[in-house]
């Protein structure tokens, strides 16, 4: 049979098929046309945000807020692949200047990621097709290491100290300081943390973290006392927020933010290298790896054992400046080869 008369066979059968289904052919050519009308990014924006988590919300919204302070008005199906790479360029050109800036790499990465949150749920909803999604065919950024390291024994002494003797409630940041560094749960686990999520009787605390995972940590039987006596003293509600201000009110993120620029008030250091809560998780982490393998460290940081999780804990757990340097005094002594 020839290519001309298999075709003709292949036609036959999808007609036969469609008939028999009681589809023409111009109902399918309809179908493909009709598509309900995209929205503006000013009225799909409020739509997306209200469906997305929290912990999305947070990382994107000023990006969305940036779109539509840019494209309110303009349709999903309007802005092209360029169109997109200039919106990042001028994001990143235009990013608020901080000490930790990287020359505004992040916010176009975060502007590219939002936009395709965005798009994602449009393809969802019917507003566009998964082959016309102008974010998927623009790349990221390539992204940086990350500055955090491992803190040295002796600076954490010191953050704990001032932390400790300074501010409105020393009680509140001492506790916030020993519950990251050693359970090296994220901000947000901290602050999902619930009088109901405790086990005193097993010492375990129930985290609640990104990506909706949920695990146990052990905790120290310390830890726990001062967890429950913090609950109790503060009038948190078996199912309510657990830290607390001392007048009942839930903490936020913002504790942790005056937190950390006071004690770089105090501590020049602290100022200079951007030391943040985040900086107690590699400390932790790194420790454990170190005494007691990678397998122990990845389950101590709540990472899976597959997916995009598998390498994660490699992250935290890299050489600190401390090791750096003694490799150094070691290579630089008098009895090595190369002095």
């Amino acid at each position: 049979m020839s290519d001309a008369a298999a075709s003709h066979a292949e036609l036959d059968a999808a007609r036969l098929l469609l008939a028999r289904m009681g589809i023409s052919p111009a109902d399918l050519l309809e179908a493909a046309a009709v598509r309900p009308p995209s929205p503006t990014f000013a009225e799909y924006v409020p739509v997306v945000s209200a469906a997305v988590t929290t912990g999305t919300r947070r990382a994107y919204g000023s990006y969305w807020n940036r779109v539509v302070e840019h494209w309110g008005q303009r349709r999903l199906d309007e802005p092209t692949p360029s169109e997109i790479e200039q919106l990042a360029e001028y994001v990143k050109t235009h990013v608020v200047a901080r000490r930790n800036a990287r020359g505004g790499r992040s916010a176009a990465e975060h502007l590219i990621a939002a936009l395709r949150c965005l798009y994602k749920r449009a393809v969802a909803d019917g507003f566009i097709s998964a082959s016309d999604n102008p974010a998927l065919k623009v790349a990221k950024p390539r992204r940086l290491p990350s500055t955090r390291r491992a803190v040295a024994d002796t600076r954490l002494a010191e953050i704990n100290e001032v932390a400790a003797s300074t501010g409105d409630d020393p009680a509140l940041d001492s506790l916030l300081l020993r519950l990251h560094t050693e359970t090296a749960c994220r901000r947000g686990g901290a602050l999902a943390l619930r009088p109901v999520d405790l086990d005193p009787d097993q010492c375990l605390i129930l985290l609640r973290e990104k990506g909706d995972t949920v695990r146990w940590q052990p905790v120290s039987p310390t830890l726990m006392r001062y967890l429950q006596r913090h609950a109790e003293e503060r009038g948190a509600t078996d199912t309510g927020q657990l830290l607390r201000y001392r007048n009942g009110q839930p903490i936020t993120y913002r504790r942790y933010d005056h937190l950390w620029v006071r004690i770089g008030e105090h501590l020049p250091w602290v100022y200079v290298q951007q030391i943040s809560t985040h900086w107690l998780r590699h400390t932790t982490l790194t420790w454990v790896e170190r005494n007691f393998g990678y397998g122990v460290a990845r389950a101590y940081a709540g990472h899976s054992e597959n997916g995009s999780d598998a390498g994660t804990t490699a992250t935290y757990v890299r050489a600190t400046l401390q090791e750096v340097a003694a490799a150094l005094a070691a290579l630089t002594t008098e009895s090595h080869p190369l002095t």
